[in-house]
């Protein structure tokens, strides 16, 4: 049983890492061909949107015991960045094209790249201590930059045009933008507490 859990997890980790792979390559190319921001969105938003619905997976992978992470912490990631895509980016063609959407998906792809050829490497048992160190280094950056002048930023944006669709999601939208900080710091204190746990380990049995 644990020998197919195992393969399972080797498989879900490695086609996500490949999706994401696949996304950041398509967002620099149509960066590098056309030198604007403005492209991101066209040219991997479908895959992105895929990828992260189908991320919702590691919140059962949590509830069932499959991976120790819990269910708390998945959930409130995996509901934050979808309601971000799915609710605003996918329906609201009005901001597909602004720089928010460029500086989020490259954070999001090269923070997801990392994290999941950490998790696919880990499964084979033969993950080199340079990845794990970018596991739990590289959100320092990338996670900030993500929520601020992605994530929030484009949320704000968007308010006039939900507000003129939908106004009981526009004062929605306006709730979560007051709560994102609190919840996001609330995350990313988390990372750290990993960061101190797995690096700790490592270099503990590196001076061994």
């Amino acid at each position: 049983m644990h020998q197919l859990a195992n393969l399972y997890l080797l498989a879900y980790n490695s086609l996500q890492a490949l999706g994401w792979a696949v996304s950041l390559s398509r967002i620099l190319s149509s960066f590098l061909d056309t030198r604007s921001f403005n492209g991101a969105y066209a040219s991997a938003g479908d895959l992105v949107c895929l990828l992260q619905t189908v991320s919702f997976l590691e919140v059962v992978h949590g509830a069932i015991g499959l991976v120790p992470s819990g269910v708390l912490l998945p959930l409130m990631q995996w509901g934050g960045r979808t309601h971000f895509l799915l609710a605003i980016v996918r329906r609201i063609v009005e901001v597909q094209e602004l720089p928010s959407v460029f500086i989020t998906f490259i954070a999001w792809s090269i923070s997801e790249v990392i994290r999941y050829s950490h998790y696919a490497l880990h499964c084979m048992g033969s993950c080199p201590s340079c990845i794990t160190y970018l596991r739990y280094t590289a959100f320092i950056l990338l996670y900030p930059v993500g929520v601020a002048p992605g994530e929030m930023w484009l949320m704000y944006q968007a308010l006039p045009f939900i507000k003129r669709k939908n106004i009981s999601h526009y004062y929605f939208v306006w709730v979560v933008l007051l709560c994102y900080p609190f919840l996001w710091l609330k995350l990313y204190l988390h990372l750290f507490k990993q960061r101190r746990s797995k690096l700790g380990k490592h270099d503990g049995k590196k001076r061994r």
